[in-house]
């Protein structure tokens, strides 16, 4: 039963994640810890992540921008290593409220609290017809360093990303070539910083359901790379303003 919801969840948010880029990682660990303790769903999921990206890389990486890559990746990757070693010092950090439906808790942490009034504030821009013509090209490196440092603290680089290379002035395939480039170094990266703690969450158990769920995830991309001409820009920007909304809504609630 965890396999086919899985490799559905993994399906259906790789083809969405292709054109937003983000949402992969964010909906497949709550997904993943329904089934399994917490430290060994983020570690699936991260595997899962690195893989499909890997695979993206290889479909639209050949589309992305070095002037953005520059500005806004290199800071991302710095930034980055200090968010992973930050979470691996502020695990025991106290939420700032939980509450229970049934016998499932839900928390809210100071950090999901922070990322989610973030990209709440991002959607709104994006939605809001007379916001929508304020530029942050200039704030790439400042978009860098939130993106890398909040993904190396909670693995939600991708939301906060998007937020900012929406508006930076891409072509749709540009926007997610560097997208998807910028991530795998920021997937590299945190995952490098977690590797010497996930010893002990049983991967090797799970090979099969780790490789089905990245089968369907690399599916998923490969048929949103086909659909890639037939959608327009603007469809993007509401894509991924919705979204944004949507993630922030539930961090902000403690659903994920």
């Amino acid at each position: 039963m965890e396999i086919l919801l899985i490799i559905i969840a993994a399906f259906i948010t790789a083809i969405l994640t292709f054109f937003s880029g983000f949402g992969l990682g964010t909906i497949l660990t709550p997904v993943f810890a329904i089934f399994f303790r917490i430290d060994l769903a983020i570690a699936l999921t991260g595997l899962v992540h690195f893989c499909n990206n890997l695979f993206k890389l290889i479909i639209a990486g050949k589309f992305a921008n070095k002037n953005v890559l520059t500005h806004f990746g290199i800071p991302a990757i710095f930034a980055s290593f200090a968010g992973a070693y930050l979470l691996l010092k502020i695990t025991g950090m106290r939420s700032v409220f939980q509450y229970y439906i049934g016998v499932h808790e839900f928390t809210v942490t100071p950090v999901k609290l922070i990322i989610a009034s973030l990209l709440l504030i991002f959607s709104i821009i994006e939605i809001t017809p007379s916001l929508r013509n304020i530029q942050i090209n200039r704030n790439l490196i400042f978009g860098g360093i939130l993106s890398g440092f909040f993904g190396g603290l909670s693995g939600l680089q991708g939301a906060i990303r998007s937020a900012f290379l929406i508006r930076s002035g891409l072509s749709k395939e540009a926007y997610i070539g560097t997208g998807v480039v910028i991530a795998c170094f920021i997937d590299f990266t945190r995952l490098s910083v977690y590797a010497t703690h996930v010893k002990n969450t049983n991967l090797a158990q799970n090979v099969p359901l780790i490789i089905a769920a990245v089968l369907s995830a690399l599916l998923g991309s490969f048929i949103g790379s086909k659909l890639l001409k037939k959608v327009t820009f603007n469809f993007i920007q509401i894509m991924v303003a919705l979204l944004l909304i949507i993630i922030s809504l539930a961090l902000g609630i403690g659903l994920i």
